[in-house]
């Protein structure tokens, strides 16, 4: 059986075991960059407003997903850093899996002047969060800044 050939019954299928390199870039993309660039540089959250709809992105988006708009330049606008926990769950197990000895919180947060919402990690005492509050970006220090989404340490209440 070739690769080329269409398989009739699924127990044709055979398995071929060995590595293929695969090496990748993950890129943000133009709005992503120059949202993770002013988060870095600035210390500065922004997002883009929607000419259309009203609708502003956090991260910055070049379109808008509800009506297909061009968000150009000139759609930019700084948000926050203070904002709503808009919902927050606790974390109990790590990236690889493993469980944790205490959970870790994160959160939805709407920042002031935001439509869209920012999932991230919520630094505050077990049982002091609650839908509503609010909360403020606490960003690393300049010189520890790399230009990511983790430039923001956490949300901490306010």
């Amino acid at each position: 059986m070739s690769l080329l050939n269409n398989l009739e019954h699924p127990t044709d299928a055979r398995i071929w075991r060995g590595d293929l390199p695969v090496y990748h870039r993950y890129t943000a993309g133009v709005a992503g960059e120059k949202f993770l660039r002013a988060l870095k540089d600035q210390g500065a959250v922004y997002g883009t407003r929607c000419p259309t709809c009203g609708y502003v992105y956090v991260p910055a988006r070049l379109y808008c997903e509800r009506d297909a708009t061009h968000l150009d330049d000139s759609t930019w606008a700084p948000v926050g850093p203070a904002g709503a926990l808009v919902s927050f769950s606790a974390v109990w197990v790590d990236l690889d899996g493993k469980r944790l000895d205490a959970p870790q919180w994160v959160g939805l947060v709407r920042l002031k002047g935001a439509s869209s919402v920012l999932m991230h990690y919520l630094q505050t005492p077990t049982g002091a969060l609650h839908a509503g509050m609010t909360v403020q970006a606490v960003l690393k220090p300049a010189n520890e800044r790399v230009g990511s989404i983790t430039d923001i340490a956490y949300f901490k209440p306010l």
